[in-house]
């Protein structure tokens, strides 16, 4: 028997056109719960669930949503001993420091960031125009659906992450959908929400979970009317599915999609702190077997011995270095196919290429290069995200040529420049910076871009293919909030019949409202 669906507050049994299981992917052994794979029957009585709760909402105060999200936060601490061990199960990431030490703690940080901003009020970007009495704000959407990735079973979970938090915070309900690596550790996350709602007198579907939809009732399902606006985070192909049938019917869809997160590293640099470098690069690539949405998947370089000694030490450290588990037999072999593209298009392998290499699903730790001119004879074709334990080395002639790279780049979540601490590399930096700011969301100065800060200044987005709308960001309370907000005007309405954030007195006292062109925490006077 399968495992039950959360639909409107109670566990049911699915409508299920069939079943799946997830694989432990250190052992590829099939683990033993079954989950359910819905039929639209399961969607539509979320989504009526889900329209109730929305308007539920709308009635519901900050500080109970608040509340409901730090009481969330708490179990999961409570429970975190179960959780850890499910992950590590569906997904071979280790205990420590990974799960335990780093996932886990991030996870309840971003909801209780997320609570303080509800509390507070800001993100609504309340406008009052006393003078002409309009007045707007931002509020819920309505209900949201959240697509996790199979990366991080924690922080960026649809029942858990960033988007979840986001979406909560902003007074909307969540439909979740599960991702197939990892179903039963969304489904205790599920459990625990659904224990924290019920603790704070949350309505009946603010929390639902699906494991998983055919693609058709995927699409069907962001493009419902009753949906307000959805987060992804995933494969490119998909995700622009999603989009395409979102979009059609004219709903909001956030995605994160596609990233080489380039990394530029100067002559100046090189002959600074050349092994450093070789270090703090070999980390930040192979770090959990490179399984990460900002993984350095494209490095530039100018010809020079300083950059051919980086090259032989990187290879030196890829070929000694241990290769990784990766998350599933899909990624595994979707690594193989992307290495195998590159090398199709004329890259040249630096290291072995296999797979099996390490315990389980796993690939063999990947250097390719290519020069500046094959770069820009196939810009499309050397920019293949190669998802995993793998870099493209990209040996440009000049600093002049490797601004007509970054000039053809895709836009990435994050790009990064090494310079020479002496000035030496500052004209080579003005020449690059400009074409990479335009193309990046994050850009970073001496330093790898795996690590994605919980800062409330803090952008994970980016031109398209990173997301598909450059404007908003995914990590970062308030600001991944807007993304899930109606911006609401009330013209000439009776004061007594406007919402409490848009009336004269400021419900909080510390909320930022911008009254009469001028930006306060005070009343309207």
């Amino acid at each position: 028997m399968s495992q039950p669906v959360l639909i409107d507050g109670a566990w049911r049994p699915a409508d299920a056109v069939s079943t799946f299981q997830a694989t432990n992917p250190r052992t590829k052994e099939t683990l033993p719960d079954e989950y359910p794979i819905s039929s639209w029957k399961d969607c539509e009585t979320a989504l009526a669930a889900a329209e109730r709760a929305a308007a539920v909402m709308r009635t519901v105060e900050p500080e109970a949503i608040a509340l409901f999200l730090e009481t969330y936060a708490d179990l999961i601490e409570e429970n975190k001993d179960a959780l850890v061990q499910m992950a590590h199960a569906e997904t071979g990431l280790p205990v420590s420091p990974r799960l335990a030490d780093g996932e886990l703690p991030r996870t309840t940080g971003q909801l209780r960031q997320a609570a303080a901003a509800a509390r507070e009020g800001s993100w609504r970007q309340t406008t009052i125009d006393s003078k002409a009495n309009i007045r707007s704000y931002l509020d819920g959407i309505g209900p949201v659906c959240v697509f996790g990735p199979n990366n991080f079973p924690f922080a960026f979970g649809s029942i858990s992450g960033g988007d979840f938090a986001a979406a909560i915070a902003a007074g909307n309900p969540v439909i979740a959908k599960a991702n197939s690596s990892h179903p039963g550790v969304t489904r205790l996350f599920a459990e625990i929400a659904q224990t924290a709602a019920e603790k704070t007198g949350m309505p009946a579907g603010i929390v639902q979970l699906l494991y998983r939809l055919g693609h058709a009732d995927g699409e069907r399902l962001v493009a419902d009317p009753r949906v307000g606006a959805t987060g992804y985070t995933g494969s490119r192909s998909a995700g622009l599915a999603l989009k395409a049938a979102a979009d059609k019917a004219g709903k909001p869809i956030y995605l994160e999609l596609s990233s080489v997160n380039p990394v530029v590293i100067l002559p100046g640099a090189l002959a600074e702190r050349g092994a450093a470098i070789a270090d703090e690069f070999t980390g930040s690539c192979l770090m959990g077997a490179g399984q990460f949405c900002t993984n350095p998947g494209m490095v530039v370089l100018i010809e020079g011995v300083g950059s051919e000694q980086l090259v032989t030490a990187l290879t030196e450290k890829f070929d000694a270095a241990p290769a990784g588990t990766l998350l599933s037999a899909a990624v595994e072999r979707s690594l193989g196919d992307s290495l195998g593209k590159l090398l199709k298009a004329g890259a040249t392998s630096l290291t072995s290429l296999a797979t099996g290499a390490g315990q389980g699903f796993s690939h063999t730790n990947a250097l390719l290069q290519i020069t500046g001119e094959q770069f820009l004879a196939d810009p499309e074709t050397m920019q293949t995200e190669a998802f995993g334990n793998a870099s493209l080395l990209v040996m440009a002639s000049s600093v002049e040529q490797a601004a007509a790279i970054l000039g053809h780049l895709e836009g990435n979540l994050t790009g990064c420049i090494y310079s020479a601490t002496t000035g030496e590399d500052d004209n080579a930096y003005a020449l690059l910076e400009p074409p990479l700011r335009q193309r990046v969301g994050r850009l970073l100065n001496d330093k790898m871009p795996t690590g994605v800060a919980v800062s409330d200044a803090m952008n994970h987005g980016g031109p398209y293919p990173a997301t598909g709308h450059p404007g908003y960001t995914a990590v970062g309370l308030p600001a991944a909030m807007v993304r899930f907000g109606m911006l609401q005007c009330y013209d000439n309405v009776r004061p007594a019949r406007l919402p409490r954030w848009l009336r004269d007195k400021n419900p909080t006292g510390s909320a930022w409202r911008r009254i009469d062109g001028t930006w306060s925490q005070g009343d309207v006077s």
